[in-house]
């Protein structure tokens, strides 16, 4: 019997094709649909003998799981316990998006995903520590994996050895007549496949090249915090050092260690001149803390700067402006260090400035961090 196409190429249609094909998924029939990259074949991972189709389909003889299809970034919460920042920064980030991630889980039994299927079903989902997940950037895709409600693991719709199909008349000339059902919902995006990245720990690797670069994910994969005075000789270089510090306490690692962690700590100035070293009274009072830095050197405030700056925090309103400035489109991401007031400048002031300056920086510090690493713990 031929393939059933749904069409879901407008809102009108849409909806009752997706609604069609979801319960097609729950009752453990095979859906081609499209995602932003490629079109898929997706199958219920809880339906008995929905897998071995799908893999008989592909031509697939190994037993490795296909990869998890979400219809909302949230949703990996259940197929995961403790994912590391990482891990969790690029589901923030890069999701919904052209991305599919292996993550470590070494106890699959405890997932959410477990209260809800059997051994067999989680053999069909997790291998070798590692389950693979995806969460594709596509309106169909998104409304039918979340509409199916059960897991959905999904491939390239296309047989083994076949180019990946781009739409739905490319996945049916393999598969026409093999599977229930196709959502029609035009042609693909990006054209090519996700990009596929190993997360272990504090480190990642791209394993199949795809359509995000190494340089676009490892954007993705930084968190980068840019603070932002006028000289960037004494109180965005104090802020800088004292952050890197505080969050290297909060995360029970050594300063030298954020970088390969994926934290990263900047700041610049409106008016700096390129390579000064930090002012004498900023040297002092952060020496006084504990904290070097002799090896800071001034670099002034440009586009790439902010556009890389996952958050920004200026000392004054003045500062903020010229951020906006340069970039416009920066004003969610930019605020005041201090939302109450500016931090007054200490430069050709003596120690007590310097010190009152650092501590409000200081206090200032705490409410932020606190926002960074709750903003960080999350995939929503």
């Amino acid at each position: 019997m031929p393939t059933t196409v749904l069409n879901a190429r407008d809102a009108t249609a849409c909806a009752a094709a997706i609604t069609e094909a979801a319960g097609a998924l729950r009752a453990g029939q095979l859906v081609v649909f499209p995602t932003e990259t490629v079109y898929g074949v997706a199958a219920n991972a809880a339906h008995p003998g929905a897998t071995a189709r799908l893999r008989a389909l592909k031509g697939r003889p190994d037993t490795r799981p296909f990869t998890v299809h979400l219809g909302q970034r949230r949703q990996a919460g259940r197929f995961l316990t403790a994912p590391p920042p990482i891990a969790r920064r690029l589901m923030r980030r890069a999701w919904p998006g052209p991305l599919t991630l292996l993550c470590e889980e070494p106890a699959p039994e405890k997932t959410a995903v477990a209260r809800s299927c059997d051994a067999e079903t989680l053999n069909e989902l997790y291998f070798d520590g590692l389950v693979g997940l995806r969460c594709p950037d596509h309106p169909a895709a998104a409304q039918l994996l979340t509409d199916a409600d059960v897991p959905v693991v999904a491939s390239s719709a296309n047989r083994h050895g076949e180019p990946p199909p781009r739409d739905v008349h490319e996945a049916l000339r393999d598969l026409d007549g093999l599977v229930e059902y196709a959502v029609d919902g035009g042609p693909t995006r990006h054209q090519t496949a996700s990009t596929i990245a190993e997360v272990r720990g504090d480190t990642w690797k791209i394993v199949r090249a795809g359509a995000l670069d190494l340089r676009a994910l490892e954007r993705l994969a930084t968190s980068e915090i840019l603070f932002v005075c006028t000289g960037n000789s004494c109180r965005s270089p104090m802020a800088e050092y004292m952050f890197r510090h505080e969050l290297a306490k909060r995360l029970h690692c050594p300063v030298e260690a954020l970088a390969a962690a994926g934290y990263r700590v900047v700041s610049a100035g409106t008016m700096g001149m390129g390579n000064a070293p930090a002012s004498s009274g900023a040297l002092e009072e952060m020496g006084r803390r504990g904290i070097d830095l002799r090896n800071h050197r001034s670099q002034p405030l440009t586009v790439e700067l902010i556009h890389r700056a996952e958050r920004i925090y200026a000392m004054s309103p003045e500062h903020r402006e010229a951020v906006l400035d340069l970039v416009p489109t920066a004003a969610d991401r930019v605020w005041l260090l201090d939302a109450g007031s500016a931090v007054a400048d200490p430069l050709g002031g003596g120690t007590e400035e310097y010190r009152r300056c650092a501590d409000h920086i200081y206090r200032a510090l705490g409410a932020r961090l606190e926002e960074f690493l709750d903003e960080d713990r999350s995939w929503q």
